[in-house]
């Protein structure tokens, strides 16, 4: 990890200097950013365009620091061009998740790449689910699937009681793109890691029965 190529560089480098245009210039982030009455109105190119706007600049190195680690790691596996239609697939469906939740709320906002970094760090675990990751508010590495599974059950808590100024669902969202995306790119996983397939699946399913029964 940590190894990046051309393609990675490139997407780090396009959110730092759009993020950079967006922090000083209220009407370009106005226009570029997630917005449910904008892209009602036919204003398509937001739900691309505010991928690569943050909020601050902790916003912007968070999601980049993340996608650093975790790119390599799909690249590896799966090379340059599958590793872009990743984050592309996954930019776009957790946009698509957050205006499926949103879409009466002609108000609502949102920007940052997490949607695609998520999606890239599911398919990386995905792809290693027993690499190890240590998190700061947990003492001891835990294995990746473990993670994945934890993450995604906070993404429905916090979609279900709108926890913070975060968009859960973007990120829900960007990890069903990594999923599946990855899953039709080396459906050898099915054969070789059927249970981490189907671990991984089970807060998917969650979110699809709740959406179901009117919880969420």
């Amino acid at each position: 990890m940590g190894n990046l190529d051309l393609v990675t560089i490139i997407i780090i480098a396009a959110n730092a200097i759009i993020s950079y245009k967006g922090f000083n210039d209220y009407s370009f982030f106005e226009r570029y950013k997630f917005n449910v009455g904008g892209i009602v109105r036919g204003e398509k190119i937001r739900m691309f365009s505010s991928g690569f706007l943050h909020v601050d600049m902790m916003h912007l190195i968070f999601n980049m620091f993340t996608l650093y680690f975790f790119a390599p790691v799909v690249v590896y596996h799966l090379g340059t061009l599958y590793f872009l239609i990743i984050y592309i697939a996954s930019l776009l469906l957790g946009n698509l998740l957050s205006l499926f939740f949103h879409k009466h709320e002609h108000f609502y906002s949102a920007v940052g790449a997490s949607g695609a970094v998520t999606g890239v760090l599911y398919s990386a675990i995905l792809l290693e689910p027993s690499m190890q990751l240590g998190l700061l508010f947990i003492p001891l590495p835990i294995p990746a699937y473990i993670f994945g599974i934890l993450y995604l059950m906070y993404s429905i808590y916090g979609m279900k009681n709108k926890v913070g100024n975060i968009g859960h669902d973007a990120h829900f969202g960007g990890a069903i793109g990594g999923y599946v995306v990855t899953l039709m790119l080396m459906p050898s996983l099915f054969q070789t890691d059927l249970l981490m397939v189907g671990l991984l699946a089970v807060p998917i399913i969650i979110l699809f029965v709740m959406h179901k029964m009117g919880k969420l």
